[in-house]
């Protein structure tokens, strides 16, 4: 049977407004124990931006990160994928472009994000990024 990307996304995802601090989104992941946000200029997708990015893209550079912004930190030329889409294609996009989350777009709207993680657990749950991805994080 064929899966479709809708089948495992993570619906809802959280997002951030570009202008958002950055001290905020990591709190905002911190809270909601999240690895990355979606970066959204009212319905329009703007950008991703994971733990990583916050990291290495702005708390590195070494600015205020009550006064940076994510919009700074966020990838934003993103590859998306569609609910619709097979699961295959969408791990093979995820492949290609070296990413582990691709947001979910429908008619222009992110309504998800799609993780190698969720890709992992589909399909192997007993493989070591399966047991990992279900595993409590370190706190």
């Amino acid at each position: 049977m064929t899966q479709h990307v809708r089948d495992i996304m993570t619906a809802a995802p959280t997002t951030v407004g570009p202008h958002t601090s950055v001290a905020e989104v990591a709190r905002v992941m911190r809270d909601r124990d999240l690895g990355a946000v979606l970066v959204t200029d009212g319905d329009e997708l703007r950008g991703l931006v994971t733990d990583r990015d916050l990291v290495v893209r702005s708390l590195a550079e070494g600015g205020d990160p009550e006064q940076t912004t994510v919009a700074g930190a966020c990838s934003e030329d993103l590859v998306t994928v569609a609910p619709d889409d097979e699961l295959d294609s969408a791990i093979r996009l995820m492949r290609e472009h070296a990413v582990r989350r691709v947001p979910v777009v429908e008619q222009g709207h992110a309504v998800g994000v799609v993780s190698l993680g969720d890709a992992a657990m589909e399909r192997d749950p007993d493989s070591a990024l399966g047991d990992i991805s279900v595993a409590r994080p370190n706190t």
